[in-house]
């Protein structure tokens, strides 16, 4: 039943998303914006349905705390995703000021789109542990996770959403689409170097593991 709940919100989402996007370009012939919602359709099934519950039930909890304003991320996430769809399909559908994205661009940006969503899903499917909250969770036995992209990077999921998520909005069409997604990069690399202190502070391991890995999210640069 909770994943039913889970997989019938997912459909009310891609509704929206769909409405937004499609409401704002005031047209449906557009593919890409198809192939968009195919990836977001395809990759949230699979995370919904194959994921262990527990883990679903952490990451799904809106009640959830952690050392950060959580509330906020959100709101601002929430925000930049609405602010691309609605600049995406202005842009491609009506206003046509920055939709120069060659369709070979388009398509390794939605790609790379699919590569983000293949990271995040990777990270979670190894660490019991992946929280929205920034929090050592005691109570569910919490240790460092090793393995997996852990192994290249230290918050992999971060990754996943600030580099490679970039080609959710270019993957649309327009360039303009992409700069709300810059904004809410800054707030998660902000976020990832606060909970890489905390974890550094709490978490048995952590700092050893950091010195074998040494970058957070760009490998090689930080």
């Amino acid at each position: 039943m909770f994943r039913l709940k889970l997989v019938l919100r997912l459909a009310f989402v891609l509704a929206l998303v769909a409405g937004i996007l499609f409401g704002s370009a005031g047209r449906l012939d557009l593919p890409f914006f198809w192939a968009y919602l195919g990836v977001f359709a395809a990759l949230g099934a699979v995370t919904l349905l194959t994921l262990r519950q527990d883990l679903l039930e952490e990451r799904f909890n809106r009640r959830a705390r952690g050392r950060d304003n959580l509330a906020f991320l959100r709101a601002a996430a929430l925000t930049t995703f609405l602010a691309e769809w609605v600049l995406a399909g202005l842009d491609v559908g009506r206003l046509h000021v920055s939709d120069t994205i060659p369709g070979a661009v388009q398509g390794i940006a939605l790609v790379s789109l699919a590569g983000a969503f293949g990271v995040w899903y990777w990270a979670m499917r190894v660490n019991p542990f992946f929280s929205p909250a920034v929090r050592v969770q005691t109570e569910r036995g919490h240790h460092v996770v090793t393995t997996g992209p852990y192994a290249f990077v230290r918050h992999p999921g971060y990754a996943a959403l600030t580099l490679l998520g970039l080609g959710g909005p270019l993957s649309l069409g327009s360039w303009y689409a992409a700069l709300p997604h810059l904004a809410l990069a800054a707030l998660f690399f902000r976020r990832a170097a606060f909970e890489d202190r905390m974890l550094h502070a709490e978490l048995d391991g952590y700092a050893d593991y950091a010195e074998r890995v040494r970058f957070r999210i760009v490998p090689g640069i930080w």
